[in-house]
């Protein structure tokens, strides 16, 4: 399995990424999830194995802040998907799928010194 990353392409902390990860000769495949959305079954997926939706979402986010405040305590996996198809600006950024398939969120170059060192 290829590396995987998936984000917005203005997004400051993927172009972070992008640039350690091709710095280090590491190989991956790049998907904006604005432009190509992610499979809800793969949202879910990631979400699990994070630890929760709010592991995946950004809530500290403009986007989520804008939100209406009757949109802000999704109860089941089907609102928080609507709602991430509705704004895919809110999932964290980026999203890292490893050779393993194992996910991480975010961009900390420590944590990618680790794992790709």
């Amino acid at each position: 399995m290829t590396i995987k990353l998936y984000g917005l392409n203005q997004c400051s902390t993927v172009a972070k990424a992008k640039a350690w990860l091709d710095a280090h000769s590491v190989q991956y495949e790049f998907q904006d999830y604005r432009a190509v959305p992610v499979p809800p079954a793969t949202l879910k997926k990631w979400a699990k194995e994070l630890g929760g939706w709010e592991k995946l979402v950004n809530r500290a986010s403009m986007t989520w802040r804008n939100l209406d405040e009757s949109l802000k305590t999704p109860d089941s996996d089907a609102q928080w998907l609507a709602l991430i198809a509705d704004y895919p600006a809110m999932v964290r950024r980026p999203v890292l799928v490893d050779a393993s398939g194992a996910v991480s969120v975010g961009f900390n170059e420590k944590r990618y010194a680790a794992q790709f060192g």
